[in-house]
């Protein structure tokens, strides 16, 4: 049997704020934090990061003159991982790893860059590493000074999910000990709401819930993009006061050549749930935090795979992008901090406007889902 990797402890920031607390107090009620938010002159549903503490993040710019030409995904990235290795108590050892990845990578700073570039001809010669995918590990690391391996990933979607995976691969060889993972995205911008909608799967309707995450019987696209950042602090210390336990991780590539990368059969998702199911009886899952980014297919072909691998009892299903936006690279991240949150408080949050599942008498374990544009699909079993 494969080590089981502690989660020590786990920080996101996203428009349900950042205290833990707090967190869970608003998974506790039906209300959406999505909002109408004005873009670049154009008014949009978004699910934005609140304005208290926007301010108290840009507190960070103040610290050193580099980081004032951050992106807003590597200092929300920064400001996530400093709450999470000081509830970690990893106090003044720093060696340990970093993976962080995001979707869209520094794209505020990109996009602002190359608006100059087109308007007078100059570039910024902070354009450069500022705007690399590199830049987002690597800042968090030497900010908190981490003396282990930094990588930056992107792999569409489900990016925050592929940095914990990569990160318990590297636990589990022995090269490192302890890693810092997830993922981080600022990509609330003009440029990346109209690539949504040219895909036309962004919401429209004004409605009480305009991201209807998980509703099958939805007759129209309904996502809607978040910003947010997370992540994990991982021990492979059996030792280890753990919040929660990764049991198994699970990965696959669709091999569908159709525009998300996904068939309709989402055999990524099947592969990659039994692959972190294992040996595992289906039984004792009890919750699936699905991906369900809230368009027609993306959500029905993944209820599909669950009904394939699940042939019997299914498990309580559920989603949080019908609150918090899609938040695209740090999706899966945020997923898995609702998931460990169900752990601890042994208790379901519901979708508001789909029939409640069969209760369970206990959470044992909890399987977290992410796909991305390629159809790069990962599946995380946890535990208590």
């Amino acid at each position: 049997m494969k080590s089981r990797i502690a989660i020590t402890a786990l920080n996101t920031i996203s428009a349900l704020g950042s205290n833990p607390e707090e967190i869970w107090r608003h998974y506790q009620n039906s209300q959406t934090h999505i909002q109408k938010k004005l873009i670049n002159g154009e008014t949009q549903f978004v699910a934005s990061i609140p304005d208290d503490l926007q301010t108290q993040l840009q507190s960070i710019r103040t610290e050193n003159t580099q980081y004032q030409h951050l992106d807003a995904s590597v200092i929300n990235a920064m400001w996530v991982a400093r709450q999470a290795i000081e509830q970690a108590k990893w106090g003044n050892d720093r060696q340990f790893g970093v993976f962080l990845g995001s979707s869209r990578g520094a794209t505020q700073q990109l996009e602002t860059y190359h608006r100059t570039f087109l308007d007078g001809g100059t570039v910024s010669p902070h354009t450069s590493p500022t705007t690399t995918l590199g830049n987002l590990a690597s800042s968090v690391a030497r900010d908190l000074k981490a003396t282990g391996p930094s990588t930056s990933l992107s792999v569409t979607c489900s990016t925050s999910l592929h940095a914990i995976l990569n990160a318990v691969a590297w636990l589990r060889s022995g090269m490192e000990t302890r890693f810092l993972a997830g993922g981080s995205e600022a990509a609330l911008t003009s440029f990346t709401l109209h690539q949504m909608q040219a895909l036309k799967i962004y919401a429209k309707d004004d409605a009480e819930y305009p991201c209807r995450a998980l509703d099958l019987t939805k007759t129209y696209n309904s996502m809607v993009l978040g910003e947010a950042a997370g992540v994990a602090c991982l021990d492979i210390n059996p030792e280890a006061i753990a919040i929660a336990y990764i049991d198994e991780v699970g990965y696959a590539t669709d091999d569908a050549f159709t525009s998300t990368g996904m068939s309709e059969a989402a055999i990524c998702f099947q592969k990659s749930m039994r692959m972190a199911i294992g040996d595992t009886d289906p039984s004792e899952i009890d919750v699936i935090v699905m991906h369900a980014p809230g368009t027609i297919k993306g959500d029905l072909y993944e209820w599909q795979a669950i009904q394939q691998v699940f042939s019997h009892e299914k498990p309580m299903c559920t989603t949080n992008k019908w609150k918090i936006g899609h938040t695209l690279g740090a999706s899966g991240i945020l997923s898995l901090h609702m998931a460990v949150l169900m752990l601890q408080h042994q208790h379901f949050i519901p979708v508001p406007y789909i029939p409640i599942p069969t209760p369970r008498k206990h959470i044992r374990k909890v399987l977290v889902n992410a796909v991305g544009f390629g159809g790069n699909a990962v599946s995380i079993l946890l535990s208590r």
